[in-house]
């Protein structure tokens, strides 16, 4: 090692070249600051001279005496070395500034040769040496060849290459320590190598596996703070200058960075002169510096060789003095960083005459220029690159070619690694190629969408500028008036045949003389040109005739719709006043019932009575108040309501608006449309109407709004204050067999395509279907199955008459047709997968199929034997669960969406009756909590009403009661089944049991008192599809009563009750008294002494 600097140093001495008047210039011009994201930006080899602000040129001293320090543990060996003075040469020599605090600013770099120390020493030593004057000279710097021991410094993503810059990044406090005190001590030099997971950051090495196993040997020759605050960080410019190996991880140690030690305790200062000149603006200095450590061995002055004359031998003579060694960065080994042991890489020895080299270079070299046609940074890369080499032609150098086309390229991590770690030249070469290939690849793919997305916007540009001359040579030729000109005609002629109130015509003017200024291309004329097109499109003053006909509205409603008299009625109401007013307002009608029954099409119906235009919109979900009140023309695509939108399409004033879902309607975080609704359906504010977008007053009063919804438990109180409630109850089984007969059979055949073929769904059918399939209010199932039985009918007809013979395929197909169904045979694409534009064309056509004519010989019989064949075995067989009910067993009544339903409440005793039984109650059922208040007070009520009529029945006092409502998955809510849980705790405690054709609804107070319900229609039909033939319901509901068809009521005889002692009398009507006291007394018997202990006898054993 001692031999290699001592001969590295005379070569530096004796190497020097004359600079030229240029470079003196530059030698003598103040440095300036260079951009660290230049020097990232732009890889620079090792020669190509990029200046660095954190380098200073300075002259040197003269070298000072130091003395080794002593070790009491050893002979210490004092070994005075006196370093010889002699002058510096004129040149600048460069030198790494040791920073004095992390936010020092790099000085600038002083001229040379302005004071004594820039010479080398003082005026005096070189006459004393008689040394001629020195020229201006730059000195090449040589790094270390051995350096075993460096701070390893991870690198993400990307790896470095030698000879080629790289700036970085360094955020942990310690490593920057620690790279600021090589700086200081002259050893700026480090081990970077790539880590192996491309998302950490960390500064750090703790495992060897983290890292690859090769990296490179770098200098740092700049550092920079950066960041303020807890983000503080140090940016330093690395330069690579070989390959090395990691051999072996130090560290890092987890104590606290020990201090730095004095500098004359690091190591001994070396006789070899130091190497601190370089040329201005190149790469990096040397390990030596001035007051640094500039070897790590010392040298017997007897040996040192004269600066005149130097050594004649290399090895060290006997005589020599044993050498102290230290490590340049021993004084690391107790930070918490990274050392490492690492070995040199060199490249293995390689022919530059070998064909595959030379065709591997030639490769490269073309897809570089390839690459630079396309990308003006890559093409400075590689003029950069060309003009760094010493060599004549870059293919005598394919080892620095390989690194030059891997560092500059973007390849993956894994790939650029390889070329790093590979020693083979000719296998460094190809991965080399491998990455530039991609590289050309990336370039030719991102020149092509270049290329194409500047040929569309010249195409648009050149078409813009065509039809602009157009325009002009249009408008010189009196051809064609301004667009703009024309689009104002337009409006104002639209404007003229519209009754447009006074403020409509007021804004209409203004927003006109506002678009006759505006430029077309401003972004605010589209927005006045769109809300002109609305205010323009809005029916002003424009009704349609109305038809008030009470004949023709009575025929169109029953043509349509079977039943519905109260909506009929009201709808010929409505139509009778405006007969004789001769104009009729707006009125809200809502209307609410089950699903199925027909709310939504009897909007239509009413619009077809009525000769007005239809529209429906639904608000189940709706969230957004916009979808009422219309957007605020500020935002981007903003359009007026829905019921803007209905004035529109109607093109009249008076249309008939269905609202449908009202009771499903949401609130969100855009408002409650609900409250939005207010305004639009009452009559009177709905008169002056403000939409958002139009921002003026639109009368509403003309529009029929109507309304539908199941329930209205969730409709808001103050909206369904403002509408006219029509109650639509559930069809009975006479009314859904005549709709079943006139709409229902009739459109299903047709739909299924036996129109003409003798298929015949007999009446017994129907009323099984009715009866067993389809019990629920609505018709809607009933259509389900009746559509069901004419599909199964079509398919047996295909099936018995062979679908070859008279139903082929052939004779279905068109030409057209048969054309298609070629082609899409022919297409391979996976049936997932979209054909293209001239496939879909080919498999495609306008009438591919006809209808097919069935034999008239075909006849078909549905009837209630073989109906099952058709839709399956029945659902329901009957509503009635007991054909003779036990006592405790009691036949209520229970609305539903559905309609109405059947609802047992069933009573028995859970232990035998003693004389020491406790009593207790219990129910289940799926109740809900206001239903479990009705339960308790039919039990308090049953209590009292037996203590009070039969003080001598016992029962309550001793029972324990489990009463229960089945169908357990249905949650059951209400107070409607009072009567009927009192009716089965006394059916219970009395031992008497009820006729099973009674069927009792009603609201139960522990006084007695029977309280009005809702739904008595629903329950009435429900109860005569029980068979019941007795109804009692409270004496507050009889006006429902009386309203109810007559073919609903037939056949069931209606109680009407008010106390419970009417529903008593009527469910117990041959009541013994006497009997009644002395039910369950034998039970209740106290036993005798000798009962008991035998009692007692019976439990011991």
């Amino acid at each position: 090692m001692r031999r290699s600097l001592a001969s590295a140093s005379r070569r530096a001495s004796s190497a020097s070249i004359p600079a030229c008047r240029t470079c003196q210039a530059q030698l003598r011009a103040p440095s300036r600051p260079f951009s660290i994201s230049q020097l990232a930006a732009r890889p620079l080899p090792h020669s190509s001279r990029a200046s660095l602000v954190s380098r200073d040129f300075s002259s040197s001293s003269t070298r000072r005496k130091e003395k080794a320090p002593k070790d009491d543990d050893e002979s210490a060996v004092t070994a005075t070395e006196e370093v010889k003075e002699r002058p510096r040469e004129d040149n600048e020599a460069i030198d790494v500034k040791s920073k004095s605090s992390f936010d020092s600013t790099p000085a600038p770099i002083p001229i040379g040769g302005a004071s004594g120390a820039a010479s080398g020493g003082s005026g005096e030593d070189g006459k004393k040496k008689g040394k001629p004057p020195q020229t201006r000279e730059l000195t090449k710097p040589t790094p270390p060849t051995t350096y075993p021991q460096v701070l390893a410094i991870p690198i993400a993503q990307r790896p470095l290459f030698p000879g080629f810059y790289k700036a970085i990044t360094i955020r942990d406090p310690n490593v920057i320590a620690a790279v600021q005190e090589l700086l200081k001590r002259g050893q700026s030099y480090v081990g970077a190598f790539l880590l192996k997971n491309p998302e950490s950051s960390q500064d750090v090495i703790h495992n060897k596996d983290e890292v690859y196993e090769v990296g490179t040997f770098c200098q740092v020759t700049g550092a920079f703070p950066a960041g303020h605050g807890e983000e503080r960080a140090l940016q330093a410019v690395l330069y690579p200058h070989r390959r090395v190996r990691l051999d072996e991880l130090v560290g890092p140690m987890r104590g606290p960075p020990g201090a730095p030690e004095a500098e004359g305790t690091q190591a001994t200062i070396s006789d070899v002169p130091a190497i601190t000149s370089q040329e201005q603006g190149e790469s990096p200095e040397t390990e030596e510096q001035k007051g640094g450590v500039s070897a790590s061995f010392e040298e017997n002055k007897s040996t040192t060789p004269s600066e005149d004359k130097p050594s004649t031998t290399d090895t060290p003579t006997p005589t020599d003095k044993q050498v102290a060694v230290a490590s340049p960065t021993a004084f690391l080994q107790t930070w918490p960083v990274s050392l490492v042991n690492i070995t040199n890489l060199p490249d293995e020895p390689h022919d530059r005459r070998n064909p595959t080299i030379r065709a591997l270079v030639g490769e490269i070299v073309n897809t570089c220029k390839e690459i630079g046609t396309s990308n003006p940074l890559f093409r400075d890369h590689v003029s950069a690159f060309a003009m760094s080499q010493s060599a004549s032609n870059i293919a005598d150098e394919p080892a620095k070619l390989a690194d030059f086309a891997a560092a500059v390229s973007g390849g993956e991590m894994e790939e650029a690694q390889g070329v790093l770690g590979a020693l083979n030249i000719e296998e460094r070469l190809s991965r080399s190629l491998e990455v530039i290939k991609k590289e050309l690849m990336n370039a030719q793919l991102s020149s092509k969408i270049s290329k194409d997305v500047e040929g569309k916007i010249q195409k648009r540009q050149r078409e813009y500028w065509l039809m602009e001359q157009m325009k002009g040579i249009r408008r010189e030729l009196g051809l064609e008036s301004d667009g703009k000109d024309k689009l104002v005609e337009k409006f104002k002629e639209k404007a003229g045949k519209l009754a447009m109130p006074d403020d409509v015509k007021r804004v209409f003017d203004e927003e006109l003389a506002k678009l006759a200024h505006l430029e077309p291309a401003a972004s605010e004329f589209n927005v006045t040109r769109n809300y002109l097109d609305w205010l323009t499109q809005i029916p002003w003053g424009q009704r349609s005739a109305e038809n008030f006909g009470i004949k023709h509205a009575r025929d169109v409603l029953d043509e349509d719709h079977y039943g519905l008299k109260d909506v009929k009625d009201r709808i010929l109401e409505f139509i009778a006043v405006g007969k004789l007013r001769g104009t009729v307002e707006g009125k809200i009608l809502c209307m609410v019932g089950p699903p199925g029954v027909g709310k939504t099409s009897i909007g239509k119906s009413i619009a077809r009575a009525l000769g007005r235009q239809y529209y429906r919109f639904s608000v189940g979900g709706l969230t957004d108040v916009a979808e009422i009140k219309g957007h605020r023309r500020t935002y981007v695509g903003a359009l007026p309501g829905r019921i803007i939108q209905a004035l529109k399409k109607c093109q009249t004033e008076n249309p008939l608006v269905l609202i449908d879902e009202v009771d499903k309607i949401g609130r969100g975080h855009q408002g409650d449309p609900s409250s939005a609704l207010l305004e639009l359906l009452d009559p009177e504010q709905n008169s002056s109407f403000l939409d958002h977008y139009l921002d003026v007053p639109v009368d509403l009063s003309k529009v029929l709004f109507v309304c539908t919804a199941n329930m209205t438990d969730t409709i808001p109180r103050p909206l369904l204050d403002r509408m006219e409630m029509i109650e639509l109850s559930g069809y009975v089984a006479d009314e859904k067999m005549a709709i079943a007969e006139r709409y229902l059979a009739p459109q299903a055949k047709e739909m299924s395509g036996l129109g003409d073929v003798d298929v015949v769904l007999k009446e017994d059918a129907l009323r099984e279907l009715i009866n067993k399939y389809a019990r629920e209010s609505g018709v809607r199932n009933l259509k389900k199955h009746i559509e069901k039985v004419y599909r199964k009918s079509a398919l047996k007809i295909i099936q018995d008459i062979g679908e070859e013979e008279v139903l082929s395929e052939d004779k279905a197909l068109t030409e057209e047709g048969k054309v298609a169904q070629a082609a899409a045979e022919s297409d391979g694409t996976e049936v997932k997968d979209t054909p293209g534009e001239e496939q879909i064309r080919k498999e495609t056509t306008e009438v591919p199929r006809v209808a097919l004519k069935v034999p008239d010989s075909v006849h078909v019989a549905i009837t209630k034997d073989n109906l099952a064949d058709y839709v399956g075995p029945p659902v329901f067989t009957s509503d009635r669960l007991y054909d003779v009910t036990p006592p405790g067993v009691a036949m209520g009544l229970a609305w539903t969406q559905m309609g109405g339903a059947a609802l047992y409440v069933e009573s028995i005793l859970e232990t035998a009756l003693s004389y020491s039984s406790r009593p207790g109650f219990e129910r289940t059922g799926n109740l809900k909590a206001v239903m479990k208040e009705s339960t308790l007070i039919a039990y308090s009520f049953a209590k009292g009403l037996m203590a009070k009529k039969f003080p001598g029945n016992k029962f309550f006092d001793k029972a324990r009661i489990h009463l229960h409502c089945p169908e357990g998955a249905v949650q059951k809510d209400g107070p409607s089944a009072g009567i009927t849980m009192a009716t089965s705790l006394l059916s219970l405690g009395l031992g008497r049991s009820l006729d099973p054709t009674i069927a009792m609804t009603g609201e139960l107070t522990v006084t007695g008192k029977v309280l009005r319900i809702g739904g008595l229609r629903e329950k009435t039909v429900a109860a005569r599809r029980a068979g019941a033939k007795m109804v009692v319901f409270p004496r507050d509901n009889m006006s429902d009563w009386l309203e109810l068809p007559e073919n609903i009521k037939e056949g069931i005889q209606g109680k009407p009750v008010e106390w419970y002692s009417d529903v008593f009398e009527l469910v117990f009507p041959d009541l013994n008294a006497e009997e009644a006291n002395k039910m369950w007394k034998k039970e209740l018997k106290k036993p005798s002494k000798e009962e008991r202990e035998k009692e007692d006898e019976d439990d011991s054993d």
